[in-house]
């Protein structure tokens, strides 16, 4: 796996997105091996908790827009695009369901895994870099992190289990000024907010998350496991993979559309995009 990787301290899992040049975006293949990774930690009965984290002092960006504007992998996109070319009429929803599946799959197993993930967010979590964050157990964060939904400055619907998490993490009034006003949150006011759970130095990030992490794969396992499936059953948590169907359908279909067209040039001009009604 060229971009993610495992590690271990006893038992707890350090999963890390290790593509800084790419502020830790996810193409497929990163997305094909971040769910192989995430699968094989959350079944490896040695592993008793789990620490997600990205490398370099960013957490994720999400999906990889210029992998995206350049087309995905031709040779594995025939089965959803049905031979329609990107950014030429076709769109570009089949190159983020290329992405997506993985990513949501990873997000689902996340949920499912009988032990406890605990995201270490250092720099930005912003689209779904903030929903897989968002996915977690646990969410700690550098001071210098920061979350963004960050969606609809591409002009795009939410996706990575964001819509799904937002209201039951903060309220319906709230998840609106989120997702619809986007603000770009310090770790302080996320923390603030009940996004996460804890803000440490910069430099002590790691080892606070590993801490955090070794107390709970000190606690009783099974225990540990039959709890966060009775507060997953509590929040609503079997509705979680009916949602991510329906994310990724409306955000590939949003995809196909001209303000998406219009938001990725605009995203790579570095200028303000320009909508239009669709």
């Amino acid at each position: 796996m060229d971009h993610i990787r495992i590690d271990h301290q006893g038992a707890v899992g350090i999963l890390t997105i290790a593509r800084r040049e790419r502020f830790n975006s996810l193409d497929v293949e990163t997305a094909q091996d971040l769910r192989k990774a995430g699968l094989q930690l959350a079944r490896d009965r040695e592993v008793r908790a789990v620490v997600l984290r990205g490398d370099g002092g960013v957490f994720c960006s999400g999906a990889d827009l210029k992998y995206i504007r350049d087309g995905g992998d031709g040779a594995d996109l025939g089965y959803l695009r049905g031979g329609a070319s990107a950014g030429a009429g076709g769109g570009y929803g089949a190159i983020f369901k290329q992405i997506l599946e993985y990513l949501h799959s990873t997000i689902s197993e996340i949920r499912r895994a009988a032990k406890p993930f605990v995201a270490a967010v250092d720099g930005p979590a912003a689209a779904g870099g903030f929903g897989l964050a968002m996915s977690c157990d646990l969410v700690v964060a550098s001071e210098r992190a920061w979350f963004e939904w960050a969606y609809f400055k591409t002009g795009l619907t939410g996706a990575e289990s964001s819509t799904f998490f937002l209201t039951r993490l903060l309220g319906f009034h709230k998840a609106m000024e989120l997702a619809l006003l986007s603000p770009r949150l310090t770790a302080a006011q996320a923390l603030d907010l009940g996004l996460i759970n804890a803000v440490h130095p910069d430099a002590d990030l790691d080892a606070a998350a590993l801490a955090l992490a070794t107390r709970l794969a000190e606690a009783p396992t099974t225990a540990v496991g039959v709890a966060k499936r009775l507060l997953n059953r509590a929040a609503g948590m079997d509705r979680l993979d009916v949602h991510l169907d329906a994310e990724l359908t409306e955000l590939a279909r949003i995809a196909d559309g001209p303000n998406f067209a219009e938001g990725l040039d605009a995203f790579f001009a570095r200028r303000e995009p320009r909508f239009g009604v669709e």
